[in-house]
């Protein structure tokens, strides 16, 4: 039996609760389908360019609502969406008369007043829009501090916007709006985040439909990194609005930061149906079905989000960062004239030189790969802020604090809990290899760099009244002070964890100033320090654009003074904790893989395993820039690769030469 035809109010008030639920696109498509039957029906013509309004094509709304208006003339309605429509396309001057008209021919509605004032505010009419905003408040009394307050904040007057909207809560405390818009303005500064996440909390438990604020709470926790919290408050937020491809977004964000990568990827996936033409959401499925392994998925996303965005420099460095791909000849061209011949953002430009890099050097080119390296480099180092003495300074601190009669004293007062199992060294070094070989254990759980220590250190000391920070202040530590800082590492640790496995590695490079602490609140605790031939570690980093920090990688001076201070934190742990950390070479690993996996696992105090060997076979996620790398078998093409930059190389030469000449013979000839 065929369906009944929905009558003219049915068809406007299905497709008005599809616009409220956020699907546009089937708002448009039923505005359409009644139309090609009634095309003279001017509610479904307003409602279909409300519909490509929010679609952002402003062209064909306008046109659709100047037909409307030929149908209707002197509908104040339509006129208000006409004035929109202009003023949205910054045709101020145009929008004004059709706002006029609107308020002439109604004027008891409010928003008109306020879009007139917006306009006039626009073209330097300032006193007029006052008595436009002035009408629009004097129209809608229960809005007047919070609308007041927003226009304030939309023109940079913060701090009248807050008062206002602080007012507007005192007088009533269930205002969601004002928690909202204030929450908004404090969420600009890192210090006050608790504060918004407060008022949004209080917004959702008085309106828990509103959407909005959910969708602002999610963003406040992303951003204090309570990912697990933002997860369930995104959950909230789709089923508010299943049809919100920003919502479904955002949540498999939510569950990436967790390392709840599967559930990621199909949130990722219901964005992409809801919008294929979001460039961000396509890169963050791509990156989260590149740490899941899906490499083919990966670039099909990733290529998806350039042909959103043709200058999305952040795509083409992330295909190159595959490290095991390499581009057509039709990206590497189109690159090369984004560069050339587009105006294109400073950020594009870096990650496009860093991709153009590593595709030249596919294709054997090394000279203009290091160009493209050396010059994406030097436009990075300007953007960033670091400071090379400071760190040296900090790293002479630590080495005079952790001497060996300090360690020696202290040694044994921390958490006995001998779970951690600590990888350090710098970056582009060999660390995801171990790592890898490690998690195929049946033994160990392989999580990622997490960054607990660091946290724990920068926290110790801090609210000292007589100022003094970490490491000096570990100084006065009682006994209970190792074991509880120890006891702190291990409960935030188990947030990075899924399974029950009784090991678990810790893969943040930098952690290598660290430990003499991570002896001293984990005494039991392993430590691996991954090496490489310096010039090769050194020009894996530089041909490396970091995601965040690792800020000493972009200029070759201050890459090579950070060695070197790398190398003397580590040649003193060697001496006051002997057999404390185990080196392990890549050099050696790659060329006798067998020997090396059974000292790292003897060093860990586990019994060998053969599937240690087939790390390559083990399914995990893994997020760093060697996640490709190390889902292949072990091979020797990354030997020495420094050989083939070598007239580039001469400062770093000269600079570590007499730790080159430490280095064992199978390191220093490795790739000959």
């Amino acid at each position: 039996m065929q369906a009944a035809t929905p009558s003219r109010q049915e068809s406007l008030a299905f497709a008005i609760k599809l616009m409220r639920e956020n699907r546009i696109l089937d708002a448009e498509r039923i505005c359409r389908a009644w139309l090609e039957e009634n095309p003279g029906c001017v509610g479904h013509l307003r409602l279909l360019g409300h519909s490509l309004i929010k679609q952002s094509r402003l062209e064909e709304a306008e046109e659709i609502v100047r037909f409307a208006l030929s149908l209707e003339p002197g509908t104040p309605q339509l006129e208000e969406d006409m004035g929109s429509i202009l003023a949205l396309q910054k045709r101020h001057e145009t929008a004004i008369p059709y706002l006029e008209q609107s308020i002439r021919h109604d004027p008891s509605r409010p928003q008109p007043y306020k879009k007139l004032g917006v306009a006039l505010l626009a073209v330097g009419r300032g006193s007029e829009a006052d008595d436009m905003f002035k009408g629009f408040l004097e129209r809608d009394p229960g809005r007047n501090s919070v609308s007041t307050a927003i226009i304030h904040i939309q023109e940079g007057r913060t701090e009248e916007g807050q008062k206002l909207l602080r007012a507007a809560l005192k007088e009533d405390p269930d205002n969601v709006d004002a928690m909202r818009y204030l929450a908004s303005t404090l969420m600009t500064d890192k210090e006050r985040l608790s504060d918004a996440e407060a008022l949004l909390r209080r917004a959702t438990q008085v309106a828990p439909d509103y959407a909005d604020a959910w969708m602002m709470l999610g963003a406040a926790l992303l951003e204090r990194a309570k990912h697990t919290d933002a997860v369930g408050v995104f959950e909230q937020a789709v089923q508010l609005v299943p049809g919100n491809w920003d919502a479904w977004g955002r949540l498999a964000q939510a569950h990436a930061l967790a390392s709840q990568p599967e559930d990621a990827a199909r949130c990722y996936a219901r964005a992409v149906e809801l919008k294929p033409d979001a460039p961000m959401v396509q890169i963050g499925y791509a990156h989260t079905l590149k740490t899941l392994g899906d490499q083919r998925g990966a670039l099909a996303a990733y290529r998806a989000a350039i042909r959103c965005k043709q200058d999305f420099g952040e795509a083409y460095w992330s295909m190159a960062n595959l490290k095991v791909f390499k581009f057509k000849d039709e990206e590497v061209e189109a690159m090369e004239y984004q560069l050339r011949e587009r105006n294109i953002s400073e950020s594009a430009q870096i990650h496009i030189r860093f991709a153009l890099g590593k595709a030249c050097e596919d294709r054997g080119d090394y000279d203009k790969a290091w160009h493209y390296y050396d010059t994406g480099n030097k436009q990075q180092r300007i953007l960033l802020e670091y400071n090379q003495a400071g760190l040296e300074t900090r790293q002479e601190k630590i080495i005079e604090v952790f001497d060996r009669q300090f360690v020696t004293d202290q040694t044994g007062n921390g958490c006995k809990d001998p779970d951690p199992i600590f990888i350090v060294g710098l970056p582009r070094s060999g660390s995801t290899l171990v790592e890898q070989i490690l998690a195929s254990h049946s033994m160990v759980e392989g999580t990622s760099e997490l960054p607990i220590m660091a946290k724990i250190a920068s926290t110790i000391g801090r609210y000292r009244r007589d100022g003094m920070q970490y490491p000096e202040a570990v100084k006065d530590f009682r006994k209970l002070d190792w074991r509880a800082y120890g006891e702190q590492y291990m409960e935030e640790s188990r947030r990075h964890r899924v399974t029950d496995k009784p090991f678990f590695t810790d893969k943040l490079p930098n952690n290598f100033s660290h430990v003499g602490l991570i002896h001293l609140v984990l005494p039991n605790a392993k430590v691996i320090n991954t090496r490489r031939h310096p010039l090769d570690s050194c020009l894996g980093a530089y041909k490396q654009l970091f995601a965040q920090g690792q800020n000493f990688t972009y200029d070759e001076v201050e890459l090579a003074e950070y060695y070197r201070s790398y190398h003397a934190v580590m040649k003193h742990w060697h001496e006051v904790l002997p057999g404390k950390v185990l080196d392990v070479h890549y050099e050696e690993t790659v060329t006798d893989l067998e020997a090396q996996v059974r000292r790292i696992l003897d060093h860990c105090g586990l019994p060998f395993e053969e599937q240690c060997l087939r790390f390559h076979e083990t399914s995990r996620p893994v997020k760093t820039a060697s996640s490709e790398q190390v889902r292949q078998p072990i091979y020797r093409d990354a030997l020495g690769i420094w050989r083939r930059y070598e007239k580039h190389l001469g400062l770093w030469k000269k600079e570590l030469a007499d730790i080159i000449d430490e280095l064992p013979e199978t390191v220093r000839n490795a790739g000959l």
